[in-house]
């Protein structure tokens, strides 16, 4: 039987150090092909990378590596995050930061389209896949995704259009040395991205469920082992038929509603069940390690 963990143990890592790479090389592609094809600059340290190396052609009359500016840049947020959010995810983080900046510098430069507002939407698109892509496999992509997934699980809020705000600083600057159209088609591509990330990662936000059931506590068990969040049982009457029903209350993660609803239906498949998005949450609620 250890045998058999330790085979799934492994198997699971394969797949996600596999996920981390292709989502490295598809965020490489992007950068040499979209992003260079129309002098943008992407969100977070990827973007403040390509600043600096923009800075130092234009004023300084050299070539900077990507792999070393974005290495460097990640390293104080990577040691940050080994101690406050998890040890294997920062690892894993700073594999896909590597295998990234490698692959940038390896790939060449190929546009594929000409048009700015192209190469926005479809190139902002390309990346907020690829960061979901990457976060899927319990792993970021470094800079400011280690700022908002902390911030995340400490205040239970979703960051990333608050992220998109802090890149507009980044894109004052990248527009008064470089120039506004640049700046602003780039706010195009954030937007895009973040927006795209927003809809396909929903790990930190929240959704509770009311389930009228005859089987409450074969109910809570299934919440149980399929989160590990606990809940609340209240009793009551049913109107229609006057009879005593049971309600059970509980508060889990968007990506667990599936998991729990399909549960829920093995053990008491005559039960009611009514999901709400929760926009606010205060108080003690479990959330998975990133290992």
């Amino acid at each position: 039987m250890a045998v058999d963990k330790a085979k799934v143990d492994i198997g699971k890592e394969i797949k996600r150090i596999i996920c981390i790479l292709i989502a490295a090389l598809i965020m490489a592609t992007n950068i040499k092909t979209f992003v260079n094809a129309g002098g943008l600059f992407p969100g977070g340290f990827t973007g403040l990378t390509i600043l600096l190396q923009d800075i130092g052609k234009e004023f300084l009359h050299i070539t900077i590596p990507f792999s070393i500016v974005n290495i460097t840049l990640n390293a104080i947020p990577a040691i940050i995050a080994f101690k406050t959010i998890g040890k294997k995810f920062t690892i894993y983080s700073c594999l896909m930061i590597f295998c990234t900046s490698i692959f940038t510098d390896m790939i060449p430069s190929r546009p594929i389209v000409y048009d700015v507002l192209l190469i926005c939407i479809f190139g902002g698109i390309i990346n907020g896949f690829a960061i979901n892509l990457c976060l899927r496999a319990a792993a970021s992509t470094g800079g400011t995704d280690f700022i908002a997934i902390f911030a995340s699980e400490k205040y239970h809020l979703d960051t990333w259009n608050y992220i998109l705000c802090g890149n507009a600083v980044m894109l004052m600057i990248a527009g008064y040395l470089f120039g506004w159209n640049q700046a602003l088609y780039s706010i195009i591509f954030q937007f895009a991205s973040t927006q795209v990330l927003h809809t396909l990662h929903k790990h930190y936000r929240k959704h509770t469920f009311f389930i009228i059931t005859n089987y409450p506590e074969e109910v809570y068990e299934v919440i149980l082992h399929c989160t590990n969040h606990g809940a609340t049982i209240f009793n009551g009457t049913g109107c229609y038929d006057n009879e005593t029903r049971s309600m059970v209350y509980s508060v889990v993660s968007s990506d667990e509603v599936k998991k729990v609803k399909e549960g829920v239906r093995l053990v008491d498949p005559k039960a009611f069940i009514n999901v709400l998005k929760t926009d606010q949450l205060d108080g003690h609620f479990y959330q998975r390690p990133n290992e």
